[in-house]
């Protein structure tokens, strides 16, 4: 498992809502409680992040309507417009058992439950049926293994471990060409950034952490 990252993004400012410096966060994660006031926040661009706190926060529709310390005009708003509200690691909830933040998945090597390797694991995204792992084969190949019960069998964070109980026809298909999931890499980036925070494995038995 890699290194837990200095910030973890929750969500991306999108627009401005009203004129007191309020703003629209789109989260990657709709279900997110990790937002809330009082919550010391990093708002990242493209350099170090600008450390603010949450003063209020609300939802409206799809979005959370965030009003910010030290962010009181239109005019402030609008300049972290395409931001990210992010958060350390530590500041976030423990994953509960069964569950695993999507950066505490990346890095882990995926094997089966025999004992093949199958890859790493290079992100984690979610549609809206469950969560998807990107696995880069050894080959160079990109892998979608859906995060469901059929298929995990065990999270082992200790030992920087995913293990999978593949399908028939997940890792090649009969003639020994890639799966058809293997040859669909752009699909992982059209929905990696949907959601970076937890994966929930609703199914599983547990998902063990450091």
């Amino acid at each position: 498992m890699q290194p837990a990252p200095a910030w973890i993004a929750l969500g991306k400012l999108v627009r401005t809502h009203g004129i007191r410096g309020e703003l629209r966060c789109l989260p990657y994660n709709p279900a997110t409680t990790a937002l809330r006031p009082g919550r010391k926040v990093g708002v990242c661009r493209d350099s170090t992040p600008v450390e603010t706190t949450v003063v209020a926060v609300r939802r409206h529709a799809r979005f959370l309507l965030l009003a910010l310390e030290g962010i009181q005009s239109l005019e402030a708003a609008q300049s972290l417009v395409g931001s990210e509200v992010c958060v350390r690691p530590q500041d976030l909830e423990p994953a509960g058992p069964g569950e695993a933040y999507y950066f505490q998945l990346v890095g882990l090597e995926t094997v089966t439950a025999a004992g093949q390797g199958v890859g790493r694991i290079e992100s984690v995204f979610r549609t809206a049926a469950h969560d998807v792992c990107v696995v880069r084969r050894p080959d160079g190949r990109e892998l979608l293994i859906p995060f469901v019960e059929p298929v995990i069998r065990e999270v082992r964070l200790n030992e920087c471990k995913l293990v999978i109980e593949p399908v028939p026809g997940m890792l090649e298909d009969e003639k020994g060409t890639p799966s058809a999931a293997a040859r669909k890499p752009h699909r992982a980036h059209r929905y990696r950034k949907r959601s970076r925070e937890r994966t929930r494995a609703r199914s599983l038995p547990r998902a063990t952490r450091d």
